[in-house]
Order: C-alpha cells, then sequence, then structure tokens
C-alpha cells in the first residue's frame, strides 16, 4: 500500500471519530456544562472587582463626609455675623464667603447622594452575583454529569473507531502521521484532499506552478491559504 493510500484510508475512518466528535460538542449538554464552567471560572475576578469598587466608593464617601461635616462646621463661624458687623466688618465680604461655603456645602451633599446610590448599586449587583455562583455551582455539578452520561452513551461507538484507527496507523509513515495529527489538533479537517483541476479542492486557491510540478508519485503539498496537504494522481 502507497504512503498516501495509507494516509487516506485512515482519515477515512477518523471522518466517522471526527463527526461523533463534533456530535458530542455540539449537544445541549456540552453547551450548558461549558457554559457554566465559564462562568464559574470568571465569577471570583468579577467578585473581587466589585469589592474594590465598593470598597473605593465607601473610602471616598467618608472623605466627602468629612469634607461636608468641616465646611458645615465654617459656616457656623457666620452665626455671628451681627456682632462681626457690629464691630466694623465688611459686611458684603462675609456674606459673599458665607454664600460659597453654602454652595460648597450644597455640591457636596450632592456628590455624596450621588456616590451612596453607586454604593448600593454595587451592592445590590455584589449580592446578585453571589446567589447566582451558588445557583451556577449546583447547576454546574448536574450538567457534568448530564454530559459525562452522553460521552459514556457514545463511547463504545469511540473505541471501536480508535481500534480501526490504531490498526490502520501501522501503514501510515511516522512522519507523515504527525503532520496530520498536528493540522486536526488545529482544528483543520479534513486534512487531505486531491486537487481539483489546478486548485486546492478545499479552498479553491491555486497553488504556484512550481509546488503543482512536485506533485508526482504520489507527493503532497500544503496549501499556503488553507494548510491542508493536497495531492493529483
Amino acid at each position: 500500500m502507497s504512503q498516501l493510500q495509507a494516509i487516506l484510508n485512515y482519515q477515512e475512518i477518523d471522518t466517522k471519530l471526527y463527526k461523533l466528535e463534533r456530535e458530542i460538542a455540539g449537544s445541549e449538554e456540552r453547551k450548558e456544562y461549558v457554559k457554566l464552567k465559564k462562568f464559574l471560572e470568571t465569577a471570583p475576578e468579577k467578585l473581587d472587582a466589585l469589592e474594590v469598587k465598593a470598597t473605593s466608593f465607601k473610602t471616598e464617601a467618608q472623605e466627602l463626609a468629612k469634607k461636608y461635616a468641616q465646611l458645615e462646621e465654617t459656616l457656623k463661624d457666620f452665626e455671628n455675623l451681627d456682632e462681626l458687623v457690629t464691630g466694623g466688618a465688611d459686611i458684603a465680604f462675609y456674606r459673599k464667603k458665607a454664600q460659597l461655603i453654602a454652595e460648597q456645602i450644597k455640591k457636596l451633599k450632592a456628590d455624596l447622594a450621588t456616590l451612596m446610590t453607586a454604593i448600593k448599586s454595587t451592592d445590590a449587583e455584589f449580592q446578585k452575583m453571589k446567589k447566582q455562583v451558588i445557583s451556577a455551582q449546583k447547576q454546574y455539578a448536574e450538567a457534568a454529569e448530564k454530559y459525562k452520561a452522553v460521552k459514556a452513551s457514545r463511547d463504545g461507538e469511540k473505541k471501536e473507531i480508535e481500534g480501526q484507527l490504531a490498526t490502520l496507523v501501522k501503514e501510515v509513515p511516522q512522519e507523515m502521521l504527525e503532520v496530520y495529527k498536528t493540522k486536526r489538533r488545529e482544528k483543520i479537517f479534513p486534512v487531505v484532499g486531491e486537487m481539483a483541476g489546478n486548485r486546492c479542492p478545499f479552498c479553491s486557491m491555486e497553488p504556484p506552478l512550481a509546488a503543482i510540478n512536485q506533485l508526482t508519485g504520489g507527493a503532497t503539498i500544503e496549501c499556503d491559504n488553507c494548510h491542508r496537504l493536497i495531492f493529483r494522481k
């Protein structure tokens, strides 16, 4: 048996395995399993980020509250404005200063209210996320069992195909097999195909003439576009 025919026979049986793998990968059980797995993998980072955000907000709120209290205390100095005026102070100056402080207090109060709303919102989001994680952990265990059952239901079929491949692999040159398996792992499938005219049978790109001229005696070349192996009889 020629090397080319050996890899073609191998690919023919491997196509059955590829189809089986795609069917399992496309099952609703696997999709649910993967979705929950990804959620649980990213959840800790999201929870940490929310906690850091909430802590930052609280620190900022404390600083604003302190400034607010200081300005209110300063404003109390103007309660004795009448006495200051009687003593010859410039009422316009003190009135302007009091008005400025009052405006600063008003703005700080508004900023503080906005910040407190943000803190409550972030805390609510954090609590919601925690509940979702607890729920997802339970669902994940169930989804993992269902996905495991789906794979187990096809295990006999898979082992039969793998047994056929184990027999055929003895006929395939090691170097060619390694190239084939590498492309298979890269999700390039089918790996090997016969040229259609002067074009790649998979992507329809035309290889350089120099490469085409190498296709003699069962040799293969790699398509520059889709990276599959092509041959010509």
